[in-house]
């Protein structure tokens, strides 16, 4: 058998509209992609695929979150503000993405003011209830 009719499929991975693939590999093949070298944001990944004289194509999107992830309670995308607004920001790093970490989990929350209102609504109710059925 000659090698240009081998039981296995050529892949080229290409990121982004880079003219250069990133990898040539024969299939099948296990391919660490590293994101470190990419910058953070939206990146695409074009894989193809040459069968013999057939070809065919998969186009992947993806988020790379390489730095820091940024938390920041008291403004909200495209929220119209005024006056002076207090931020609470943090910046941290999620670790080693084989370890089992709660995303968010190092970041500080405000308790959000429907809670408040429902613990208050609750709270009123229990007064109410107290003096209603206990008044002698």
């Amino acid at each position: 058998m000659d090698k240009n009719h081998s039981n296995n499929a050529k892949v080229l991975l290409y990121v982004d509209d880079n003219p250069n693939p990133v990898a040539e590999l024969q299939t099948p093949i296990v391919f660490n992609l590293d994101t470190t070298k990419l910058t953070d944001g939206l990146h695409q990944l074009k894989i193809i695929s040459k069968y013999g004289s057939n070809e065919g194509i998969k186009t992947i999107a993806f988020t790379v979150r390489n730095g820091p992830i940024i938390n920041i309670e008291g403004l909200k995308k495209n929220e119209t503000v005024n006056g002076i607004i207090p931020l609470m920001i943090n910046a941290y790093d999620t670790g080693k993405k084989q370890s089992f970490i709660i995303k968010g989990s190092e970041n500080p929350r405000v308790i959000p003011v429907w809670l408040w209102v429902v613990i208050l609504v609750f709270g009123a109710w229990a007064i109410y209830y107290l003096i209603a059925n206990f008044n002698i």
